[in-house]
């Protein structure tokens, strides 16, 4: 809780400098009639959602489960990153409408405003992304950081667009400049969209190998087999698990025995902290190919199941346990 803490007072510093970054960067722009800077100010601009968003989704994880969300509010903070990457698409198609237009008509650009501009921007970026530095764990966070690095980059390029434009004059560097920018966004925006989708729709997460999963649990003594197995994540953070193992015909004692050394291999394992796990013996029920969505009837037979709700030493023996 202390770390969440940090975390969002770190945010609220950076959200606030970077509101500044964007009003000088947007009175730059429209002073010097730089497209680059503007598109650069459209760039921060979406650091001021992204970084609105991630301190608002922060606070919201710190929420306890209730009834109507037994998970708690962690989602808050991939549905907060979707928008986030969603934002910036459209600036990217607004910049690049505009960068099109103004390299049909070229519009003259004041040099030395922009590199002024622009360097500002980019040393109060680099003490945001050293605030935040190190507290990038979590997809929303990543997501904000992503854009003020990118920032940083993009305001880099509009320095060295000024210092053209000063010293020759060649004014279509700036719209050239501006679609360079918006790719820069793009490239940012699209993995993120990957990843947030793939978590709304309980995708496996990336770092998850189901098969390396499967192996673990058949590995475990007296554990004959699974099926059934789904790996998704609760949060960008916290990963759950559900799955049937077949065991040999055993006690209810020696069944909850298997279910916690299973808990201790995939929490050492793969970090999964929210586990639910079904035990059959007597009456398996057909073999299923991991992942089967379908394979959601009742199971009258089952002997025994347990949920494990976080990751840590084992609870104590009959804590989640109860025969079916």
């Amino acid at each position: 809780m202390e770390r969440v803490s940090e975390s969002g007072g770190r945010l609220r510093l950076a959200l606030a400098l970077t509101v500044a970054t964007l009003a000088v960067e947007l009175a730059g722009g429209l002073f010097a009639h730089s497209l680059a800077l503007l598109s650069d100010a459209g760039h921060v601009l979406a650091d001021v959602f992204a970084l609105g968003l991630a301190w608002f989704a922060l606070e919201q994880s710190r929420r306890p489960a209730d009834r109507r969300r037994s998970y708690g509010y962690q989602r808050v903070g991939i549905l907060a990153a979707l928008v986030n990457a969603i934002t910036l698409v459209v600036i990217v198609l607004a910049i690049a409408f505009e960068a099109v237009r103004r390299i049909m008509v070229p519009q003259p650009v004041q040099g030395g405003v922009v590199i002024a501009v622009a360097l500002v921007g980019i040393a109060i970026n680099t003490f945001v992304l050293l605030t935040l530095r190190g507290h990038a764990q979590n997809l929303n966070l990543r997501a904000a950081m992503l854009h003020v690095t990118g920032d940083v980059a993009a305001s880099v390029g509009v320095v060295i667009a000024g210092a053209v434009v000063l010293l020759s004059g060649w004014y279509y560097i700036d719209p050239l400049l501006s679609l360079a920018i918006a790719a820069l966004i793009a490239l940012g925006a699209f993995p993120i969209i990957r990843e947030t989708v793939n978590l709304l729709m309980e995708g496996t997460p990336r770092k998850i190998d189901l098969g390396a999963v499967t192996r673990q649990i058949t590995r475990t003594p007296l554990v004959t087999g699974v099926h059934d197995l789904h790996v998704w994540a609760l949060s960008p953070d916290e990963v759950a698990l559900s799955c049937h193992v077949v065991v040999d015909d055993i006690s209810l004692g020696d069944a909850e025995h298997v279910v916690r050394d299973l808990e201790h291999r995939l929490c050492d394992a793969f970090a999964i902290g929210h586990t639910t796990i079904q035990v059959e013996s007597c009456h398996p029920c057909g073999e299923i190919l991991h992942g089967a969505g379908e394979h959601n009837h009742p199971h009258e037979h089952a002997v025994f199941t347990s949920t494990s709700a976080r990751p840590g030493p084992p609870r104590a023996a009959g804590s989640s346990a109860q025969p079916q």
